[in-house]
Protein backbone atom coordinates (compact mmCIF):
# COMPACT_ATOMS: atom_id res chain seq x y z
CA UNK A 1 0.00 0.00 0.00
CA UNK A 2 2.62 2.40 0.81
CA UNK A 3 4.27 1.63 -2.31
CA UNK A 4 1.12 2.02 -4.25
CA UNK A 5 0.87 5.88 -2.51
CA UNK A 6 4.64 6.52 -3.30
CA UNK A 7 4.32 5.80 -7.12
CA UNK A 8 1.19 7.56 -7.40
CA UNK A 9 2.91 10.57 -6.16
CA UNK A 10 5.77 9.96 -8.10
CA UNK A 11 3.49 9.25 -11.42
CA UNK A 12 0.80 12.26 -10.92
CA UNK A 13 3.59 15.18 -10.50
CA UNK A 14 4.85 13.49 -13.64
CA UNK A 15 1.99 13.72 -15.85
CA UNK A 16 1.38 17.65 -14.88
CA UNK A 17 5.32 17.85 -15.82
CA UNK A 18 4.75 16.31 -18.98
CA UNK A 19 1.31 17.36 -20.03
CA UNK A 20 1.90 21.36 -19.21
CA UNK A 21 3.83 22.43 -22.16
CA UNK A 22 0.69 21.14 -24.06
CA UNK A 23 -1.99 23.26 -22.38
CA UNK A 24 -0.37 26.49 -22.55
CA UNK A 25 0.67 25.37 -26.39
CA UNK A 26 -3.07 24.82 -26.47
CA UNK A 27 -4.07 28.11 -24.54
CA UNK A 28 -1.61 30.29 -26.31
CA UNK A 29 -3.07 28.69 -29.79
CA UNK A 30 -6.32 29.88 -28.77
CA UNK A 31 -5.56 33.46 -28.12
CA UNK A 32 -3.53 33.93 -31.64
CA UNK A 33 -6.08 32.28 -33.34
CA UNK A 34 -8.79 34.56 -31.66
CA UNK A 35 -6.32 37.91 -32.41
CA UNK A 36 -5.73 36.62 -36.00
CA UNK A 37 -9.49 36.51 -36.52
CA UNK A 38 -10.13 39.74 -35.29
CA UNK A 39 -7.35 41.27 -37.38
CA UNK A 40 -9.27 39.56 -40.67
CA UNK A 41 -12.39 40.70 -39.88
CA UNK A 42 -10.90 44.64 -39.15
CA UNK A 43 -8.76 44.31 -42.36
CA UNK A 44 -12.26 42.86 -44.50
CA UNK A 45 -14.24 45.59 -42.98
CA UNK A 46 -11.23 47.81 -44.06
CA UNK A 47 -11.23 46.42 -47.56
CA UNK A 48 -15.53 46.52 -47.51
CA UNK A 49 -14.88 50.19 -47.67
CA UNK A 50 -14.80 51.40 -51.43
CA UNK A 51 -12.28 54.03 -52.77
CA UNK A 52 -15.53 55.85 -53.79
CA UNK A 53 -16.93 55.64 -50.51
CA UNK A 54 -13.29 56.72 -48.77
CA UNK A 55 -13.49 59.68 -51.11
CA UNK A 56 -17.61 60.84 -50.15
CA UNK A 57 -16.42 60.53 -46.11
CA UNK A 58 -13.67 62.99 -46.81
CA UNK A 59 -15.92 65.29 -48.61
CA UNK A 60 -18.48 65.27 -46.00
CA UNK A 61 -15.95 65.73 -43.07
CA UNK A 62 -14.32 68.65 -45.16
CA UNK A 63 -18.01 70.43 -45.84
CA UNK A 64 -18.54 70.04 -42.07
CA UNK A 65 -15.69 71.44 -40.99
CA UNK A 66 -15.89 74.41 -43.26
CA UNK A 67 -18.83 75.05 -42.59
CA UNK A 68 -19.17 74.57 -38.66
CA UNK A 69 -15.55 74.50 -37.59
CA UNK A 70 -14.80 77.48 -40.02
CA UNK A 71 -17.48 79.75 -41.35
CA UNK A 72 -19.60 80.06 -38.88
CA UNK A 73 -17.31 81.00 -35.89
CA UNK A 74 -16.36 83.58 -38.37
CA UNK A 75 -19.12 84.63 -38.77
CA UNK A 76 -19.86 85.08 -35.31
CA UNK A 77 -16.50 87.10 -35.07
CA UNK A 78 -17.77 89.78 -37.36
CA UNK A 79 -21.15 90.46 -35.97
CA UNK A 80 -19.31 91.20 -32.62
CA UNK A 81 -16.64 93.43 -34.62
CA UNK A 82 -20.01 94.87 -36.04
CA UNK A 83 -21.46 96.04 -32.35
CA UNK A 84 -18.48 97.68 -31.42
CA UNK A 85 -18.57 100.32 -34.82
CA UNK A 86 -20.82 103.02 -34.58
CA UNK A 87 -24.88 102.29 -35.59
CA UNK A 88 -25.47 103.20 -39.19
CA UNK A 89 -21.95 103.59 -40.25
CA UNK A 90 -20.36 101.80 -43.01
CA UNK A 91 -17.91 99.72 -40.98
CA UNK A 92 -20.81 98.44 -39.41
CA UNK A 93 -22.95 97.49 -42.13
CA UNK A 94 -20.19 95.83 -44.13
CA UNK A 95 -19.41 93.84 -40.90
CA UNK A 96 -23.37 93.06 -40.88
CA UNK A 97 -23.45 92.04 -44.28
CA UNK A 98 -20.05 89.82 -44.01
CA UNK A 99 -21.84 88.18 -41.44
CA UNK A 100 -24.90 87.08 -43.28
CA UNK A 101 -22.82 85.84 -46.24
CA UNK A 102 -20.92 83.79 -44.02
CA UNK A 103 -23.60 82.46 -41.91
CA UNK A 104 -25.64 81.29 -45.41
CA UNK A 105 -22.60 79.51 -46.78
CA UNK A 106 -22.06 77.52 -43.66
CA UNK A 107 -26.35 76.41 -44.39
CA UNK A 108 -25.66 75.41 -47.89
CA UNK A 109 -22.37 73.79 -47.21
CA UNK A 110 -24.31 71.87 -43.84
CA UNK A 111 -27.21 70.84 -46.36
CA UNK A 112 -24.77 69.17 -49.12
CA UNK A 113 -22.99 66.79 -46.23
CA UNK A 114 -26.48 65.98 -45.08
CA UNK A 115 -27.73 65.19 -47.96
CA UNK A 116 -24.28 63.39 -48.40
CA UNK A 117 -24.49 61.39 -45.75
CA UNK A 118 -28.50 60.63 -46.08
CA UNK A 119 -27.73 59.34 -50.10
CA UNK A 120 -24.35 57.45 -49.62
CA UNK A 121 -24.01 56.36 -46.06
CA UNK A 122 -25.57 53.84 -43.29
CA UNK A 123 -27.31 56.21 -40.87
CA UNK A 124 -28.30 53.72 -38.24
CA UNK A 125 -28.19 56.71 -36.17
CA UNK A 126 -26.71 54.34 -32.95
CA UNK A 127 -23.40 56.64 -32.30
CA UNK A 128 -23.07 60.25 -30.98
CA UNK A 129 -21.49 61.12 -34.23
CA UNK A 130 -24.85 60.85 -36.54
CA UNK A 131 -27.58 61.82 -33.65
CA UNK A 132 -25.38 65.28 -32.86
CA UNK A 133 -24.92 65.93 -36.59
CA UNK A 134 -29.24 64.77 -37.20
CA UNK A 135 -29.80 67.85 -34.13
CA UNK A 136 -26.98 70.14 -35.88
CA UNK A 137 -28.90 70.30 -39.01
CA UNK A 138 -32.19 70.84 -37.58
CA UNK A 139 -30.89 73.68 -35.48
CA UNK A 140 -29.30 75.20 -38.11
CA UNK A 141 -32.31 75.91 -40.34
CA UNK A 142 -34.08 77.09 -37.13
CA UNK A 143 -31.29 79.58 -36.60
CA UNK A 144 -31.39 80.81 -40.46
CA UNK A 145 -34.80 81.80 -40.15
CA UNK A 146 -34.78 83.57 -36.76
CA UNK A 147 -32.17 85.52 -38.61
CA UNK A 148 -34.30 86.01 -41.17
CA UNK A 149 -37.37 87.47 -39.00
CA UNK A 150 -35.00 89.92 -37.22
CA UNK A 151 -37.50 92.67 -36.06
CA UNK A 152 -36.69 96.36 -36.27
CA UNK A 153 -35.05 98.34 -33.89
CA UNK A 154 -37.28 99.79 -31.08
CA UNK A 155 -39.51 96.86 -31.46
CA UNK A 156 -40.78 95.22 -27.78
CA UNK A 157 -39.93 91.82 -28.92
CA UNK A 158 -36.36 93.04 -30.53
CA UNK A 159 -34.71 91.96 -27.14
CA UNK A 160 -36.11 88.30 -27.59
CA UNK A 161 -35.40 87.91 -30.79
CA UNK A 162 -31.90 88.69 -29.67
CA UNK A 163 -31.60 86.18 -27.01
CA UNK A 164 -32.57 83.27 -29.01
CA UNK A 165 -30.31 84.36 -31.94
CA UNK A 166 -27.88 84.55 -29.95
CA UNK A 167 -28.52 81.61 -27.65
CA UNK A 168 -28.99 79.56 -30.97
CA UNK A 169 -25.52 80.18 -32.54
CA UNK A 170 -23.42 79.90 -29.64
CA UNK A 171 -24.74 76.00 -28.85
CA UNK A 172 -24.57 75.55 -32.55
CA UNK A 173 -21.34 76.18 -32.57
CA UNK A 174 -19.59 74.58 -29.59
CA UNK A 175 -21.59 71.72 -30.47
CA UNK A 176 -20.22 71.79 -33.78
CA UNK A 177 -17.25 71.97 -32.91
CA UNK A 178 -17.48 68.76 -30.52
CA UNK A 179 -19.20 66.77 -33.60
CA UNK A 180 -16.13 67.57 -35.54
CA UNK A 181 -13.91 65.58 -33.04
CA UNK A 182 -16.52 63.11 -32.94
CA UNK A 183 -16.52 62.66 -36.79
CA UNK A 184 -12.79 62.42 -36.45
CA UNK A 185 -13.18 59.45 -34.44
CA UNK A 186 -15.64 57.98 -36.47
CA UNK A 187 -13.34 58.38 -39.24
CA UNK A 188 -10.20 56.80 -38.01
CA UNK A 189 -12.77 53.66 -37.01
CA UNK A 190 -14.11 53.44 -40.29
CA UNK A 191 -11.06 53.38 -41.99
CA UNK A 192 -8.29 52.70 -39.41
CA UNK A 193 -6.39 55.86 -40.68
CA UNK A 194 -4.59 58.38 -38.73
CA UNK A 195 -6.31 61.64 -37.80
CA UNK A 196 -3.58 63.14 -35.74
CA UNK A 197 -2.64 65.79 -38.22
CA UNK A 198 -6.51 66.90 -38.56
CA UNK A 199 -7.16 67.13 -35.33
CA UNK A 200 -3.58 69.29 -34.51
CA UNK A 201 -4.72 71.27 -36.74
CA UNK A 202 -8.42 71.96 -35.62
CA UNK A 203 -7.81 72.55 -32.43
CA UNK A 204 -4.96 74.87 -33.25
CA UNK A 205 -7.28 76.63 -35.21
CA UNK A 206 -10.16 76.44 -32.23
CA UNK A 207 -7.52 78.11 -30.21
CA UNK A 208 -7.07 80.84 -32.52
CA UNK A 209 -10.29 81.89 -32.70
CA UNK A 210 -11.10 81.97 -28.94
CA UNK A 211 -8.48 84.29 -28.80
CA UNK A 212 -9.26 86.28 -31.33
CA UNK A 213 -12.60 86.58 -29.54
CA UNK A 214 -11.23 87.35 -26.33
CA UNK A 215 -9.21 89.64 -27.71
CA UNK A 216 -11.77 92.14 -29.13
CA UNK A 217 -12.77 92.82 -25.96
CA UNK A 218 -9.78 94.59 -24.81
CA UNK A 219 -8.22 95.63 -28.27
CA UNK A 220 -9.56 99.41 -27.72
CA UNK A 221 -8.56 99.66 -24.23
CA UNK A 222 -5.09 98.56 -24.90
CA UNK A 223 -4.57 100.92 -27.63
CA UNK A 224 -5.50 103.52 -25.46
CA UNK A 225 -3.14 102.24 -22.67
CA UNK A 226 0.27 105.08 -22.39
CA UNK A 227 -0.85 106.44 -26.14
CA UNK A 228 -2.12 110.25 -27.12
CA UNK A 229 -4.45 108.92 -30.21
CA UNK A 230 -5.87 111.17 -32.82
CA UNK A 231 -8.04 113.94 -31.90
CA UNK A 232 -6.81 113.99 -28.38
CA UNK A 233 -3.50 115.18 -29.35
CA UNK A 234 -4.96 118.64 -29.78
CA UNK A 235 -7.27 118.24 -26.58
CA UNK A 236 -4.20 117.83 -24.73
CA UNK A 237 -2.29 120.67 -26.20
CA UNK A 238 -4.97 123.14 -24.97
CA UNK A 239 -5.51 121.65 -21.49
CA UNK A 240 -1.72 122.82 -21.07
CA UNK A 241 -2.06 125.76 -22.62
CA UNK A 242 -4.92 126.37 -20.10
CA UNK A 243 -3.16 125.41 -17.06
CA UNK A 244 0.21 127.92 -18.08
CA UNK A 245 -2.14 130.66 -18.54
CA UNK A 246 -4.06 130.17 -14.89
CA UNK A 247 0.22 129.94 -13.59
CA UNK A 248 1.03 133.08 -15.09
CA UNK A 249 -2.18 134.74 -14.01
CA UNK A 250 -1.47 133.96 -9.94
CA UNK A 251 -1.79 137.31 -7.71
CA UNK A 252 1.47 138.16 -6.98
CA UNK A 253 2.28 139.05 -3.41
CA UNK A 254 1.56 142.97 -1.82
CA UNK A 255 3.79 145.43 -1.69
CA UNK A 256 5.64 146.18 1.64
CA UNK A 257 3.32 148.77 3.53
CA UNK A 258 4.59 152.75 2.58
CA UNK A 259 5.63 153.94 6.54
CA UNK A 260 7.10 150.63 7.01
CA UNK A 261 9.76 151.91 4.44
CA UNK A 262 9.95 155.48 5.76
CA UNK A 263 10.97 154.06 8.80
CA UNK A 264 13.68 151.95 7.42
CA UNK A 265 14.81 154.84 5.21
CA UNK A 266 14.88 157.38 8.40
CA UNK A 267 16.84 154.37 10.39
CA UNK A 268 19.02 153.91 7.18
Amino acid sequence: MQKFHSLASFILPSCYVILLPFVGCSSHEEFSQSSRNHKISKEENIHKLSPQMASNITVHGLLLWTSIGFLMPVGILTIRMSSKKEIGSREAKVFFYLHIILQILSVVLVTIGAVMSIKNFENSFDNSHQKLGLALYGAMWVQALIGFFRPPRGNIRRSTWYFLHWLFGTMISLVGIINIYTGLKAYHDKTSRSTTIFTILFTAEICFLAFFYLLQDKWDYMQKQGLILGDNVDAVASSIQVITQRENEKVLPPEPCGKRNALRNLFD
